[in-house]
C-alpha cells in the first residue's frame, strides 16, 4: 500500500511538471520564464524580464511587446551615463543573434510597462504578447514574483 501511494505521488508530481514549466517556443526562439516584480498598489509602472535564446541559424529581433495589463509596453535598457543610471527606450528592438541568448534582466534590457491597469501582486499572472521580426508573435504568461529574484 505504501508503495502504491509513493508511486501515485511520484506520478502526480511528474504530471504537474509541465504546468510548472514557464517557457515558450516560437520557431527557433526559446522564451524562458517571463516574470515581473510585485509593486506597491500606487505604482503605475512595472517591468517584465525574461530570457531569449535564438536556436536558429538566422538573426531575429524582438520588436515590441503589448499587454492588456498596461496602457503601453516599451523595450528599455539601463545605461550608465557618466556614473548616473538612466533608462532609455530601445526603438529598434533587441537583436537576437543566431545561436545566442539574451537576458532581459534587472539593471539591463527589460520591458517597461506604463499605465498599469491594476497593481502587480505577487502570485498573479498576466498575458504579454511579444512581436519578433522573423518569428512573428507569441503570447506568453508573465508570473509576478515577490522579492528580488524569480523562482525558476
Amino acid at each position: 500500500m505504501k508503495f502504491a501511494r509513493l508511486l501515485l505521488a511520484l506520478l502526480s508530481t511528474l504530471l504537474a511538471l509541465p504546468a510548472l514549466a514557464h517557457h515558450y517556443t516560437l520557431g527557433a526562439l526559446h522564451i524562458g520564464h517571463p516574470w515581473s516584480r510585485a509593486m506597491p498598489a500606487a505604482t503605475t509602472s512595472g517591468t517584465v524580464y525574461l530570457k531569449l535564446n535564438n536556436r536558429g541559424p538566422s538573426a531575429d529581433r524582438l520588436l515590441a511587446a503589448s499587454t492588456p495589463r498596461a496602457a503601453s509596453a516599451e523595450l528599455h535598457q539601463h545605461l550608465d551615463d557618466h556614473g548616473v543610471m538612466r533608462m532609455r527606450a530601445v526603438p529598434n528592438g533587441v537583436e537576437l543573434p543566431p545561436g545566442r541568448s539574451i537576458a532581459l534582466a534587472p539593471g539591463g534590457l527589460h520591458i517597461m510597462l506604463m499605465g498599469l491597469t491594476a497593481p502587480l501582486k505577487a502570485g498573479e499572472r498576466f498575458p504579454l504578447t511579444l512581436r519578433f521580426a522573423r518569428a512573428g508573435k507569441i503570447e506568453v504568461e508573465v508570473k509576478i514574483e515577490d522579492g528580488l529574484m524569480p523562482t525558476p
